[in-house]
This record gives C-alpha cells, sequence and structure tokens, in this order.
C-alpha cells in the first residue's frame, strides 16, 4: 500500500509520444522514463517504443495536423513501432521500474504538460496508474508563471521524442530553479 501522505524523496520524470492527444482514440508510441532526486541526479531510466500496428498509426496521424509538421518524426516511428514492446509488456516493465526505485514511497510524476501524460497513463496502463500519486510536478505550470510574473523564457528544442523531453524538462526547472537561486538578477 503506498502511503500518499509521505514525503517523496524521488521523481518520476516520464514523458510520452502519442499519435495524438486523445487517450481515447490516440495511442502511445514511445514512452520515456527518468528517477531523479530532487537534486536532479538520475537514479534510473525506462525507454521504450511501443508495438503498433502501421495501418492504425497512420490513421491516427494523418487525424493530427501536428505530424504533418513532423514527417521525420513520423517516419521514425513508424519504423521502430514496427520492432517495438507490446503495451502490456511496457507497462509490466514500467510498474517494475516504480517498485524497484519508490517501494512503498509515492511516484510523484514530473515533466511539461504531465497530465495529459497521465490521462494516457490511466486509459492505457491502469495497473501503473495505481502505483502513482495523484499529486504531480507539472514544469509547465513553472513556465506560465515565470513568463506571466517574471518574463523569464527558456529556450528549448523540439525534438518531440521521449527520452529529450525529459531531459529538456529537467533543464527548463533548473533554470527557474537557478533564476530564484541567483536572486532573480539574470531574469
Amino acid at each position: 500500500m503506498i502511503d500518499k501522505n509521505a514525503v517523496p524523496t524521488k521523481l518520476l520524470w516520464l514523458d510520452l509520444e502519442m499519435t495524438g492527444l486523445d487517450p481515447q482514440n490516440d495511442i502511445i508510441l514511445e514512452v520515456a522514463a527518468e528517477v531523479t532526486d530532487f537534486d536532479f541526479k538520475t537514479l534510473a531510466n525506462y525507454e521504450a517504443c511501443l508495438k503498433q500496428p502501421r495501418e492504425l498509426i497512420i490513421e491516427r496521424m494523418q487525424k493530427n495536423i501536428w505530424w504533418k509538421d513532423y514527417p521525420a518524426n513520423r517516419d521514425e516511428f513508424l519504423k521502430r513501432c514496427a520492432d517495438g514492446k507490446p503495451n502490456e509488456q511496457v507497462e509490466q516493465e514500467l510498474i517494475k521500474l516504480v517498485e524497484d526505485n519508490f517501494g512503498s514511497e509515492p511516484a510523484v510524476l514530473a515533466g511539461n504538460s504531465i497530465h495529459n501524460d497521465r490521462n494516457f497513463i490511466k486509459q492505457w496502463w491502469p495497473q501503473l496508474d495505481l502505483k502513482l500519486h495523484y499529486r504531480m510536478l507539472d514544469v509547465s505550470a513553472w513556465k506560465v508563471y515565470m513568463q506571466g510574473k517574471h518574463g523569464v523564457q527558456f529556450e528549448k528544442k523540439e525534438v518531440h521524442r521521449a527520452f529529450d523531453d525529459i531531459q529538456a524538462s529537467i533543464a527548463e526547472l533548473q533554470h527557474y530553479l537557478e533564476w530564484f537561486k541567483n536572486g532573480s538578477q539574470d531574469g
């Protein structure tokens, strides 16, 4: 049983690449996860492409205009998903990652717009969802505050690959924390 009142000592950074943003109709193509402490030291990580039918990927991507702007990503996912892992296997491997690294401590999800990834987890990996804390650390909330209140911008590359997006999310949060630590003089 997970103690939801326990103070977390680690974060579960997670990013999904999907065919779109609707967990009811879109599918997961890729997942990356990284466990860090609160100094952002990597303790464990995981990456996988999910085996999805080519026709289904193409059908779902055609309904999402975003993919038209990233043809190289589309073609790469079509190749990688052909040799990917089954959905159930990926869920079990992620559960093992959480159990091995968090034990009875709640696994707090972290990332950019992590609520949408969480919606996909609830839809496609319900057993993993049970291992996660209801609280999440969303770097996008920091972005809104830092831009709106302090005019602080963080430029990141538009790679749209799960592992790279996690690294960018961690770097972005570190950027904001450094801004505060340095007395907000270089903002």
